[in-house]
């Protein structure tokens, strides 16, 4: 009944806490599942030469064991162990057999690969012959059809009411402690143990309604372990701003300078969140003006030492365990929700959070597991003989997070646990993340979906098992950002070492074929003799992600990664197109930080294999914002992502000239095409696409139908659609764009800017029998007067205008049904907001900026009138730093 913690290596973590560390997974499934799609590449099932046969060979027994795995139940996992390893290292060697012949495409040197390709074909083989055998013995579990609730998107059960469970009583006395009227700079302390919910707390505070009125501005920043100062300040300073996930290059001193003008003279709310050292604190309070007017700090650490330092005026909040109560409401609101637990199930759940201890980390968890897992006296009675060793273990929470683990079906694990590569408190972009799932082949191909919609809901999965913590949720009640909880990061980190749990490496291990990850956090200037390869080209590395801000000059080992499929260097400012990395062919997302004014070389159509290619101007990126494109472009058949702050595409056929290009028809997202004309031919080469960003500069000559807009409705995929319109900086304003533009009926996201048409056009958009969110922008729609007409908008949930001349707007009750939030920016003219509006059963807020006092005074009669149909959670805001995007 033992819980497994050690398995072989898949990631090295380059840091500057611990030179490295090698994290073990168990990635039997995802081996076998990067294998298969190798192989399926290469698989033609009318040839009948050797080399086939041997490679038909092997996919035989790859779906074979993949299919076995599917529908192993976790609690094989003890049984399976030693086959896992052996299945792992098999399809490794077999895969980078198979991947070092890409660029030839016939594998040359045959003879020589064929003796060995045949030894895995027996290894697998063999394993298939033990599994069969203990199938038949009845030793190994089988999963029958599940009972477990659907994997859907629910920020209810563990986000919302179980999160404040037995905390009201804390909330109060750091409210009050918060608004005391002590008027210096007052520090409050929350301290506890990882994974008493000192950060839940923190932000519940943060976020409650009447603190945010109490305080001027308010920012939260994320100190952590490895605390590095220019991004410590640069997330404090843009929480202050209101912005998230920029990319500014100010230095430290700039940073510091501006973080004190924007709080000098202003009541502020600071969150210090996760700080481990005094000298820490010191230095990042030491940023923060007294200004005499009761402005707070609040504070979050492990560590009672940083606590007791923080402040003489306000003793540390000592975080507490959940007693029995708090403990079984909390998991019972996680796994059934509004439901009542079954009897014969109720014992078993007292038993096992007994054993979690009050602990709130280890309840959300266990809670996680058992809401998607089958509600059976059987397996829950598994889950508390399980917990109930576990307890009774020296190891603490990181063995009973091991169990958990185990739980996960196999398809889930190299997803959890790829988690691990991400800095400490780092928070990603849930786009960004299923892209990277995408590439390394995390994710099982199913006919009836996209990679992406499967990677979606594999996150989904994560989150509803509470082991991926979701950080913002867009408008639409989808992901936005994650991150991991710092336990479970170290969880992953755990499998870093073979004999013991110890994190602190003196050396950066040695490059061997194992390892699977690279992910860099410091500076690699002293570390790239030990990163130097006993050979020519490594064969096993196939990721390489950068965390910190390295010189190009550092980076050149890369190239020796010759089968390397991703490569996140975002963190590095190239002034050049670094050539060199056309020739890792094998390389499916690229991302850069690129200095424009260079054009990329035609020779990025090397990259034959290239499906996400991000790229970001860096600090130039408003002065040399623009990328050219090669016409090559249109060679590379596999690209998925096509991500640019500017960029000039080449039309297809005149670019190449009669050379060979070939349909884009993987293409979901193309961000930010530069007056790009959208032809019947052009649409025919993109027919997939479901996201596009597109500008377009106004001349004075150019007609805007030569763009050809009305051809947009015959793009049937398209969900995203954002279209800029500006003049030239020497015009104020460009002409209207014609009202002969269309929409495809798919389309849930739509926001334009510039357009400058009429209102009474507006029914082109209104039509939308699909749209959610409609972001109206810099005079997208002008004129005195807008009326909305009955049968529009029957879907919309978002709607934002920002700056126009509107001053009447005529909406009743009936025309916008579903709508629950409406921002107004800098729309000066507009009277007031329709009362019609206030009617709307769904409205959850209106968020005013920069409008009219008798716009703001409509608003608070909308509040009143939303109090009397019973909304008490309706909100309103006219501050600018609480408008966020969708």
């Amino acid at each position: 009944m033992g819980t497994r913690i050690l398995n072989p290596p898949f990631i090295i973590v380059i840091s500057e806490k611990s030179c490295g560390c090698q994290l073990r997974l168990e990635m039997a499934y995802a081996s076998l599942l990067s294998l298969n799609q190798t192989l399926d590449k290469f698989l033609h099932p009318h040839d009948q030469t050797e080399q086939q046969h041997i490679m038909r060979s092997l996919h035989e027994h790859v779906s074979f064991l993949l299919s076995f795995l599917d529908v192993s139940s976790p609690q094989n996992s003890d049984i399976l162990s030693s086959l896992e390893g052996r299945i792992r290292d098999a399809a490794y060697e077999a895969e980078d057999i198979i991947e070092s012949q890409v660029p030839n495409q016939i594998l040359p040197e045959w003879d020589q690969k064929f003796e060995r390709l045949q030894k895995i074909i027996q290894e697998l083989s063999s394993i298939s012959d033990e599994v069969e055998k203990m199938t038949e013995r009845n030793e190994i579990q089988v999963l029958l059809p599940s009972n477990s609730l659907p994997a859907a998107s629910s920020k209810s059960r563990s986000t919302n009411k179980s999160s404040t469970v037995g905390l009201d009583e804390d909330l109060m006395k750091i409210k009050m402690l918060l608004t005391s009227p002590h008027s210096e700079l007052v520090v409050v302390s929350i301290l506890g143990m990882g994974g008493l919910g000192k950060t839940t707390l923190a932000k519940i505070i943060f976020d409650d309604s009447f603190i945010a009125n109490h305080f001027d501005v308010r920012a939260w920043v994320v100190v952590s372990q490895t605390y590095r100062e220019q991004e410590v300040l640069k997330g404090l300073l843009n929480s202050l701003r209101g912005l998230s996930h920029e990319s500014g290059e100010e230095s430290i001193e700039k940073l510091a300078e501006n973080i004190f003008k924007i709080l000098k003279d202003k009541r502020y709310l600071i969150v210090m969140d996760d700080v481990w050292e005094i000298q820490h604190l010191n230095r990042v309070k030491s940023l923060f003006p007294d200004n005499n007017n009761e402005s707070r700090i609040i504070l979050t650490t492990r560590r009672s030492e940083v606590a007791k330092h923080a402040s003489h005026l306000c003793p540390p909040y000592h975080m507490r365990k959940l007693n029995v109560e708090e403990s079984w409401n909390v998991m019972h609101e996680i796994v059934f929700g509004e439901e009542r637990c079954p009897p014969e199930l109720k014992e078993l759940g007292k038993k096992i959070l007994m054993d979690c201890r009050g602990i709130p980390i280890l309840l959300v968890l266990f809670g996680g597991l058992l809401y998607k897992s089958e509600r059976t006296l059987h397996y829950w009675t598994h889950v508390a003989m399980n917990i109930r060793y576990v307890a009774n273990t020296d190891y603490g929470i990181l063995l009973y997070i091991s169990f958990i683990y185990d739980q996960l079906p196999h398809h889930l694990r190299a997803c959890f646990l790829y988690m691990g590569v991400l800095p400490e408190d780092y928070e990603i972009r849930r786009s960004k993340l299923t892209k990277l799932w995408v590439a390394n082949r995390f994710i099982k191909p199913d006919r009836s979906k996209s990679l992406e919609e499967v990677a979606e809901e594999y996150l989904k999965d994560l989150v509803d098992r509470n082991l991926i913590l979701v950080r913002e949720w867009s408008y639409r009640g989808e992901i936005k950002t994650c991150s991991i909880h710092d336990i479970l990061r170290v969880f992953c980190l755990m499998k870093a070492e073979a004999k013991n749990f110890n994190l602190d490496v003196e050396y950066v291990p040695e490059v061997h074929d194992n390892l699977r990850q690279v992910s860099i956090l410091t500076d690699l200037k002293n570390q790239i003799p030990r990163l130097a390869l006993s050979r020519d080209r490594d064969l096993s590395i196939r990721s390489v992600t950068f965390f910190f801000r390295n010189s190009p000059n550092d980076i050149h080992f890369i190239t020796n990664f010759w089968l390397l499929r991703v490569l996140d260097a975002l963190t590095i400012s190239f002034e050049e197109f670094p050539v060199e990395i056309v020739e890792l062919v094998n390389l499916r997302y690229m991302a850069l930080t690129y200095w424009m004014k260079h054009r990329f070389p035609a020779s990025i159509a090397k990259l034959c294999n290239l499906e996400t290619l991000i790229v970001n101007p860096g600090k130039f990126r408003l002065i040399f914002n623009t990328s050219f494109l090669p016409p090559e472009i249109w060679k590379m058949s596999r690209l998925r992502h096509l991500l640019f702050v500017r960029s000039y595409l080449p039309y297809p056929t005149h670019a190449l000239k009669g050379g060979t290009f070939v349909p884009l028809e993987n293409l979901q997202t193309l961000s930010n095409v530069i007056n790009f004309r959208w032809t019947k031919e052009v649409l025919e080469m993109m027919p997939n696409l479901k996201k596009l960003v597109i500008s377009y500069e106004h001349d004075g000559r150019t007609e805007w139908s030569s763009y050809c807009f009305d051809n947009f409705v015959h793009l049937h995929q398209l969900e995203v659609l954002k279209c800029f319109f500006f003049a030239k900086c020497y015009m104020k304003y460009q002409d209207p764009l014609s009202v002969s533009f269309a929409f495809p009926q798919k389309l849930k996201r739509l926001t334009l800017s510039g357009c400058r048409i009429s209102w009474k056009n507006m029914t082109v958009v209104g039509s939308l029998s699909n749209l959610e969110v409609l972001k109206l922008k810099f005079h997208a729609f002008e004129g005195p007067v807008w009326e909305l007409n009955d049968g529009e908008f029957r879907r919309l949930k978002l709607l934002l205008i920002h700056m126009t001349d509107l001053e009447h707007w005529k909406v009743n009750e009936t025309h916008l049904p579903t709508l629950q939030r409406l921002s107004l920016r800098y729309c000066y003219n507009l009277v007031k907001i329709p009362s019609g509006i206030g009617k709307i059963p769904t409205l959850e807020e209106i968020m005013l900026c920069e409008c009219s006092t008798s716009l703001v005074t409509s608003a608070e009669f909308v509040q009143k009138e939303q109090e009397s149909l019973g909304n008490n959670g309706f909100q309103g805001s006219d501050s600018a730093h609480l408008l966020g995007e969708a």
